[in-house]
């Protein structure tokens, strides 16, 4: 079935239904339409910032610069 059939099939079918039911279809069209906006949000960050070099310093490998010789004080 094409997307314009089964929009017009289900305009037929939502031109049957009484207001509070139709109000039911609405919301539920309303969830699933942000529900994909949340997910084309979230895959474009997620691009984003695999190819950003901001975190990279986590990576980094390097030696502590502090020793338990640099400690003044042990607390128990």
């Amino acid at each position: 079935m094409t997307r314009e059939e089964l929009i017009k099939k289900t305009n037929a079918f939502m031109k049957k239904l009484p207001s509070d039911k139709l109000s039911e279809v609405y919301d539920f069209v309303e969830y699933l339409f942000s529900k994909n906006e949340n997910r084309i949000i979230a895959e474009g960050l997620k691009k984003l910032s695999s190819g950003s070099e901001a975190l990279y310093f986590l990576n980094d490998k390097e030696e502590d610069i502090y020793t338990v010789c640099d400690v003044k004080e042990e607390y128990k």
